[in-house]
């Protein structure tokens, strides 16, 4: 049995599964361009954030200047996760743009090797490779058949890589950070970089009508707020890659609710190459699984 903290932060993990796994939806509903609805979703949660944090605590925690930094450096990492992953969704499907960019646990391990300069296992090597033709077969399914360019596909990976860095920062930064300071410092972080990108890009952040505003208060409050909350008080909890693993579901649920909403159906193809993708996520995380310590596992 899990112990009273474990057992909230597996329930909180699976809120935020739920939560995040509507952002595809959000983002097709704002008719905007992909970086905008990014900027917006990460401002409007920022500006509900701040108000929060300020009237919730008679003083305000002191933050290093290193702890300060770190969470930049994750906020511009998510920046980079958000606004490519919603590039792909309005260019592909949300099933395939979705299983694309949830191969982080991968990445997570890519990047420890990296760092560590130790040889990847066995049991790694072979996990890239059956995700490494997923995804494959998932682009070329998207090329066949939809007609989609290979930027959207390459986009969602892209998102994968930066989510990856984004969950290397996060549980580096819970050491020393409570949930609600880090997600306040690092979502203000993340609409300034995108604020600056857009700017640079000349992207339009005009805003429709008054639907596409109330779809990007849907991906504030519930996808980054709500998601992204429970998701940062899990992993003070619970490793990475345990997080990771659970985060598998964002997939399925995805295609499940756009199948439901937009009629967007998977080929064969693209459902055996999101299988692949996630057996591959799987295998690597198993591993993993099986070494968590007693206080969190059980």
């Amino acid at each position: 049995m899990p112990n009273g903290r474990a057992a909230r932060a597996y329930i909180a993990l699976a809120i935020g599964v739920i939560s995040i796994s509507w952002s595809a939806i959000f983002v097709r509903w704002t008719h905007m361009p992909g970086i905008a609805s990014a900027f917006y979703r990460l401002l409007f949660a920022s500006m509900a954030l701040w108000p929060f944090l300020l009237l919730s605590r008679t003083r305000l925690p002191r933050v290093s200047l290193s702890t300060f930094g770190l969470a930049v450096l994750a906020g511009t990492f998510f920046a980079g996760d958000v606004g490519l992953y919603n590039i792909a969704v309005l260019h592909t499907t949300a099933g395939s743009a979705t299983f694309l960019a949830n191969s982080s646990p991968l990445l997570v391990g890519l990047l420890t090797w990296g760092l560590t300069r130790r040889l990847p296992s066995r049991r790694f090597r072979m996990a890239l490779a059956i995700a490494l033709g997923g995804a494959f077969l998932i682009v070329a399914a998207d090329a066949r058949v939809l007609g989609s360019r290979p930027s959207a596909d390459l986009a969602a990976v892209l998102s994968s890589v930066f989510f990856a860095l984004y969950l290397m920062a996060t549980e580096r930064l819970r050491e020393s950070c409570d949930t609600l300071t880090l997600l306040a410092l690092s979502t203000t972080a993340s609409a300034a970089v995108l604020l600056a990108f857009s700017s640079s890009a000349r992207i339009s952040l005009a805003v429709p009508n008054l639907s596409s505003l109330a779809a990007l208060l849907g991906l504030a409050l519930v996808c980054q707020l709500t998601g992204y909350f429970c998701l940062t008080y899990a992993l003070g909890h619970l490793p990475a890659t345990v997080t990771s693993l659970i985060l598998l579901a964002v997939a399925p649920l995805t295609a499940v609710f756009a199948f439901l909403i937009f009629r967007e159906r998977m080929t064969i193809i693209q459902l055996f190459g999101g299988g692949l993708v996630l057996f591959g996520v799987w295998t690597i995380t198993r591993a993993d699984w099986d070494r968590v310590p007693r206080s969190c596992a059980e």
